[in-house]
């Protein structure tokens, strides 16, 4: 113990019989090596913001998840090299009952944690009883996507078995969750938010040290679990906010790796200097920008104004404008547009926000403005993250646009807990830059804010409509079926602009090529555990 200073939804054939995935020990399934490993060296990393806090449960940044997932091991884990494929971590096989109501995980033997003590089921227990379950004054963000658990019982130290209330059609994947870390029963006994500030995990690497501003390390743990890893004998990663200073980093090699993105400009002049010393990874991203609208203060109580609002955004032009400064790209509803559940152009194009005619749209922005009595505009503050990419370009593009059609607008960034604060614990505000990401394409992650009273639901908003068509696609094992109700969602919220969202995100992924074996998912959350990650030598 250490405290701090200072595609694959589950499908319905598996229901039909008892599956049962033997002999998936971590690591496993995972693509060799091409190059025979080096072991020794600290990996040199750069991170755009420090965290709220360093509890997983409770944070939602990759502020969070990039630098504590090394320290800590999951239930189950995506496969870092075959997304969005699931296999084990701490669960060595498992098996779904032919009902679809008893999920059985059976774990390695020996584990430690970084205290010393074993990892046991009651642990995975604990964990989850923290998730699910919360106690009071205990911030859980992801409990909606369990909304079918009604019971985790560890019948022996080996075992962890999930009790469903009906069968759901995402919960393997959404126990694979990065943000799932397992922590010690007996620190969440004697204080839930006990990890908030302290870090005992069972992962590849300890905490070393941390300065809130400035660094966060991490040392190998010679007791890991997984046989001959991690590679590396540590991480350290500098942390600034400024883009212009970790593409410095980069570039001069204070630093070997930015795990979540850099502009376009800034990847071609590290690539123009360093050459083949460097490789960029370019994917699309499950995730995207948006704005949360606070529903319950005026004028955006009135559902004219928030509509005026997402018309008055003409998202096709934005997407050619941000690409280069920012990776915002590709228009897209609720669902990321290229995924299984994501809505057809066709259909996403009739909505408010969403035509392709942007003359059009302000017309009718200005019209539901004058209608709602706000014939001259207004004035309002959109509250920010004071974390350069994409947020403020972002900011900027949708100041220009609104005030073409009469809206006066205050970008007032925050620093990252304030932020957080504001928007998702205490609803201070008009309207907040609020992105949507997740760690896959699932529809219960991504849809889960906008059920009522979640811990997402940054706008604030109620809707029965929403909150039934939630929990029935939650339930529905039929993907067609699935789709329709999901799509059903994104309509409503889209018609009645609780929400806006403007553009999805792409990824480059830049590192020195002598940072090896690390292949980047489609978000910042995943693979980031670095227990397969290697430095050649120079």
């Amino acid at each position: 113990m250490r405290p701090l200073l200072r595609r694959q939804p589950f499908l319905a054939s598996v229901l039909v019989i008892a599956l049962t995935v033997g002999s998936l020990l971590a690591g496993a399934g995972l693509a060799p090596a091409a190059e025979t490993p080096r072991r020794g060296g600290v990996l040199l990393a750069v991170i755009g913001a420090d965290p709220p806090s360093l509890d997983a449960h409770q944070e939602s940044t990759f502020a969070n998840i990039e630098l504590v997932a090394p320290l800590y091991s999951t239930l189950l884990q995506l496969d870092p090299y075959h997304y969005p494929k699931i296999i084990g971590d701490l669960a060595t096989e498992w098996k779904i009952a032919p009902d679809g109501l008893t999920y059985t995980f059976k774990l390695h033997s020996g584990v430690k944690f970084h205290d010393g003590s074993p990892l046991t089921a009651a642990d995975v227990k604990a964990t989850y009883d923290k998730i699910i379950f919360p106690p009071q004054g205990v911030r859980s963000i992801r409990k909606n996507a369990y909304t079918a658990v009604t019971a985790i019982e560890a019948p022996d130290s080996s075992t962890v078995v999930f009790k469903l209330k009906f069968p759901s059609a995402s919960l393997l994947a959404n126990l694979a969750s990065p943000w799932n870390v397992i922590y010690p029963k007996k620190y969440l006994d004697q204080d839930p938010n006990y990890f908030k500030t302290h870090v005992v995990g069972s992962g590849p690497f300890k905490l070393k040290g941390y300065t809130r501003g400035s660094t966060f390390e991490g040392e190998r743990n010679p007791d890991y679990f997984v046989k001959d890893r991690p590679y590396l004998d540590g991480y350290k990663f500098y942390i600034s906010p400024e883009t212009s200073v970790r593409a410095a980093a980069i570039r001069s090699g204070r630093a070997w790796i930015e795990f979540r993105h850099l502009p376009t400009a800034e990847v071609e002049a590290i690539k123009k200097q360093l050459g083949d010393k460097i490789t960029v990874q370019e994917t699309p991203m499950t995730g995207q920008w948006g704005v949360a609208i606070n529903n319950t203060v005026k004028p955006f109580t009135d559902v004219r104004v928030r509509k005026a609002l997402t018309l008055g955004i003409d998202r096709y032009t934005m997407g050619k404008v941000l690409y280069s400064l920012t990776g915002l790209k590709n228009v897209g509803g609720l669902i990321r547009p290229d995924s299984e559940w994501g809505m057809a152009a066709a259909e996403l194009e009739k909505l408010p926000g969403f035509w392709r005619d942007a003359e059009k749209s302000r017309a009718e922005a200005k019209h539901l403005l004058a209608e709602a009595g706000y014939p001259n505009g207004f004035k309002v503050v959109l509250k920010n993250r004071n974390v350069k990419l994409p947020y403020q370009d972002f900011a900027v593009f949708l100041i220009q646009e609104w005030r073409k059609i009469g809206i006066d607008v205050e970008n007032r960034p925050l620093e990252t807990a304030a932020w957080f604060n504001d928007g998702q614990n205490t609803g201070n505000f008009e309207l907040i830059v609020a992105p949507t990401v997740e760690f896959m394409d699932d529809p219960d992650q991504f849809l889960g804010r906008y059920a009522t009273g979640s811990t997402q639901n940054w706008g604030r908003f109620s809707d029965p409509q929403v909150d039934d068509l939630f929990s029935r696609q939650a339930r529905t094992l039929d993907p067609v079926e699935r789709k329709k109700l999901i799509n059903q969602i994104e309509k409503i919220v889209l018609e009645n602009a609780y929400s806006m969202p403007g553009l999805w995100w792409t990824r480059n992924l830049v590192h020195w090529t002598k940072v090896k074996n690390y292949v980047a998912p489609p978000n910042h959350y995943t693979n980031q555990k670095l227990q397969d990650v290697w430095l050649a030598e120079e």
